[in-house]
């Protein structure tokens, strides 16, 4: 039997260029997607067909009713080993396998670091002040990271990297979640935040290093947006509706705060008409936090072997 196998959302045409598909023979034949279809209705006239589905990450979401649409579905494989955009409890139901793959490297940790530097440094605006030949040579003054306050709201493995490179810099951290206690916080090497309304009122930098789940959607609020100090940058690499996002855009047009950067949004990829694009305070990447070509060869290479096996 040959299989038919799907790969969707592949934006950079990487998965058949890392990795070695000859392994797999003639078991399979291969079709590869380069966009995102939001559209249920054509999104299961794509994938009808299909026996095995590899998606990347969240970018297409596998729930209760497009898995029940797709009956010819046997397996689901993932890049990474955890994605909240699958219904496994309900493909487990109907017989579907679910399997993730590995990674490798920080590549999450470095684009959090990247943005970071990004946003409080203006490196998007004085990249383009300069290529416009702009006479005034320089117009920005960059926040100094030393003896300035970064806080995490999260101080899970990625939070207690994050907190790690902060102390390079000489920063203090914060940290706070619902969950976080003074020994977990100190285990993590930050000063533990009795409450999320003082951290974001001290942080010079708020960056969300928190998982997304029906308790932590809009965690952050217009309330809390409105407590930063109007020289402070909000950082969200995590996910997007873990913020109130259009309490945000409103904080970031009225110039409330200095800025933002923001890797994740509620819809992506973003929409073109989205009014975060028409922002001049605010640094975006398309959700690059855990693309790098270490993790997608490594992801590449576990889903061939999910595949052989």
């Amino acid at each position: 039997m040959v299989y038919r196998v799907g790969i969707l959302d592949d934006y950079q045409q990487a998965a058949l260029k890392l990795a070695d598909w000859t392994p797999l023979g003639n078991q399979v034949t291969i079709d590869v997607f380069t966009d995102t279809i939001l559209d249920e209705h054509l999104l299961v006239e794509r994938l009808k067909d299909y026996d095995i589905i590899c998606i990347m990450r969240e970018r297409t979401k596998f729930f209760a009713p497009l898995l029940d649409k797709l009956p010819k579905l046997k397996l689901l494989t993932t890049t990474g080993m955890k994605n909240n955009g699958i219904d496994v409890k309900y493909a487990k139901e109907k017989g579907i396998v679910v399997s993730g793959t590995a990674s490798v490297g920080n590549s999450t940790l470095e684009h959090i670091w990247a943005l970071i530097l990004a946003t409080v440094r203006y490196i998007s605006h004085d990249d383009a002040n300069t290529k416009a030949g702009n006479a005034l040579w320089q117009t920005k003054i960059p926040l100094g990271l030393a003896g300035r306050t970064i806080g995490l709201i999260g101080v899970g493995r990625l939070g207690a990297k994050t907190a790690a490179v902060a102390e390079a810099f000489g920063m203090k951290v914060l940290g706070w979640s619902p969950h976080l206690t003074p020994e977990r916080a100190a285990e993590a090497g930050v000063d533990f935040a009795a409450s999320k309304e003082d951290l974001i009122k001290q942080s010079d930098i708020v960056s969300i290093h928190i998982v997304l789940s029906e308790s932590t959607r809009h965690l952050i609020k217009a309330a809390d947006l409105a407590h930063m100090k109007p020289t402070a940058f909000f950082i969200n690499t995590s996910r997007g509706p873990i913020v109130d996002e259009a309490a945000l855009i409103q904080i970031l047009e009225n110039k409330a705060i200095a800025g933002a950067g923001l890797d994740v949004f509620d819809v992506e990829p973003l929409p073109l008409d989205h009014p975060l694009r028409k922002l001049e305070n605010v640094v975006l990447t398309p959700h690059m936090g855990y693309v790098a070509d270490s993790s997608y060869e490594a992801s590449t290479l576990s889903l061939i072997s999910v595949l052989c096996y």
